[in-house]
């Protein structure tokens, strides 16, 4: 493989397809999505062509407009256990909410299957956006922005100081001298905080990777912050590459101010092509696509997104910019920015604003032939926008196999893309650090 430095590639499995409207289209296999095969399968192809790792969003909440669309969400650790059982590399990216689950659970669940997987897990760690969601957890309303990222890190404390609190070389398994483990590395962390009362340690020895790999995916000013300092690998939406570069310095800056090495945080933007042999084909693709869209569930994301509910308007006029409120709570949150500035930039129409957010909820959308999708890819890799990319196909498993036998090999021809895995780790996938206990050096023991 090349010396010369390779893009990060994940493949974000979403059950039909990224498009809206892809269960509808006649190449997914929408029947299969309760399949667990199904995804197994993904996952092989992805491992097939050495892609880093299959990433799984999830939500707690079930979203209000199933009548149109597939929304299911599978609980990621069950599935990824089960890819891991049928896959020997790639890593394992799921979603987990700081919000709405005990850090205890999730330190046992996520240290389990990097155990198993031989250190492929990583937690996508998520504030949980939708409001609806505290209506299944008996509260009384969803927490404010600021609250939720406050949570998030103290709970992010918490389950470092679990992941650590075996050193590595706790466990002895030592039948002769009838020693099994050594208690003076197994440290309880005895956790007292604003929102957690734990005291450890956990109950499983340390993982293969030390931890599993840290990823965020919030571009807010407050996810921006967290991302800085405790993020490895960062997935973000971004519509032009002069957003995108924004984002990734400012980013690289605020990790040097954490003391963090910048080489030490993938920047993963996400890409949904559309990949036709000519440029008029992509385009036919991509138009097919949307002639599959149903207003009421365009309409439906789009209040999601930006509080407005626009169903009643004529889709053909002009997106009324005088109704969104910049100065809402909503105002920080970075998709609801992402949607502004494509407003103020583009001046869509109704129809042309819910067409550009189909394809992949805000993330960048790009038709063309397997050359074209691969310039664009080289370019952000090379102009200080991305280090490698989150590929969202716009179906499943059509869009992938797509992207991965034109795209990818032309990546592989220009160097940019590895030929082979060099590691068995996400951690070395993405060249990233086994990070050490941070009760390496103390001696206290359990209490």
């Amino acid at each position: 493989m090349s010396n010369r430095r390779q893009l990060a590639l994940n493949l974000f499995i979403y059950p039909d397809g990224h498009h809206e409207a892809a269960w509808r289209y006649k190449g997914s296999a929408t029947e299969r999505v309760l399949d667990m095969r199904y995804y197994q399968e993904l996952a092989q192809r992805a491992e097939a062509h050495k892609f880093d790792a299959v990433f799984f969003a999830d939500g707690p909440v079930l979203a209000d407009n199933v009548r149109y669309a597939q929304r299911f969400r599978f609980d990621p650790i069950t599935l990824l256990t089960a890819i891991a059982a049928a896959t020997k590399r790639i890593g394992l990216i799921g979603t987990a909410s700081t919000t709405y689950t005990e850090p205890y659970n999730l330190a046992r669940q996520f240290a389990s299957l990097d155990h198993f997987s031989g250190g492929r897990a990583g937690w996508n760690i998520v504030t949980t956006s939708s409001p609806q969601a505290a209506q299944n957890f008996g509260l009384p309303e969803h927490p404010p922005h600021h609250e939720r990222y406050e949570r998030a890190r103290e709970y992010l404390d918490v389950v470092t100081r679990l992941w650590d609190s075996w050193e590595d070389d706790a466990v002895v398994n030592d039948p002769s001298s009838g020693v099994f483990a050594e208690t003076a590395k197994i440290h309880a962390i005895k956790h007292i905080g604003k929102h957690f009362r734990v005291r450890g340690p956990l109950n499983i020895p340390r993982s293969p990777q030390g931890r599993p790999v840290y990823v965020q995916a919030g571009s807010s000013d407050d996810g921006r912050a967290f991302a800085a300092q405790f993020a490895e690998a960062i997935f973000t939406a971004h519509q032009t590459l002069a957003s995108a570069q924004e984002f990734y310095a400012d980013i690289k800056k605020q990790a040097r101010q954490f003391d963090r090495s910048p080489d030490q945080i993938k920047i993963l933007p996400g890409i949904s092509p559309f990949i036709g042999s000519t440029q008029a084909e992509a385009d036919r693709l991509q138009d097919e696509f949307n002639e599959l869209i149903q207003p009421e569930y365009s309409l439906t994301q789009l209040r999601q997104m930006i509080g407005v509910d626009l169903t009643g308007y004529d889709l053909e006029g002009p997106v009324p910019r005088h109704l969104i409120d910049t100065a809402s709570a909503r105002g920080v949150a970075s998709r609801f920015k992402l949607v502004v500035d494509i407003v103020d930039r583009e001046k869509p129409t109704i129809r042309q604003l819910v067409q550009r957010l189909a394809g992949a909820r805000g993330h960048w959308v790009i038709a063309g032939t397997p050359e074209k999708i691969a310039d664009n890819i080289q370019t952000w890799f090379e102009s200080g926008a991305a280090d490698g990319f989150n590929v969202m196909p716009p179906w499943l498993p059509g869009g992938f196999d797509a992207f991965a036998e034109q795209v990818v090999p032309i990546l592989r021809k220009r160097g940019l893309f590895r030929d082979d895995y060099t590691g068995t780790t996400l951690r070395e996938h993405y060249g990233l650090a086994r990070p050490a206990s941070i009760y390496s050096n103390e001696v206290k023991a359990i209490a």
